[in-house]
């Protein structure tokens, strides 16, 4: 088991887009894997619906503890963690 505790970077927080391309790494990259977010006001979901992640709120500046279960634990902690840092901009400036 893998724990990364990340801060949410993203101005507007977690919401449907970025969600997308979480859910799509987890789909596309880390399948065998079991991811479960917890945020700071306890509330936790696996990484397995977008609707469960939105349902999370999460907010600029919030923490959130994600943990890790399966072959590439190590791996599929670090990128999703990224992934979860990241100051995503829709659609990209110039």
């Amino acid at each position: 088991m893998e724990k990364r505790t990340v801060t949410i970077r993203n101005r507007a927080g977690i919401h449907c887009r970025p969600s997308s391309v979480i859910l799509n790494t987890v789909n596309a990259e880390f399948s065998g894997h079991e991811f479960v977010l917890t945020s700071q006001r306890g509330e936790s979901c696996e990484l397995n619906s977008i609707m469960g992640l939105l349902a999370l709120c999460l907010a600029c500046g919030e923490s959130v503890e994600l943990t890790v279960e399966g072959p590439n634990e190590v791996q599929a902690a670090d990128k999703i963690a990224e992934l979860l840092a990241t100051e995503f901009d829709f659609p990209p400036q110039k």
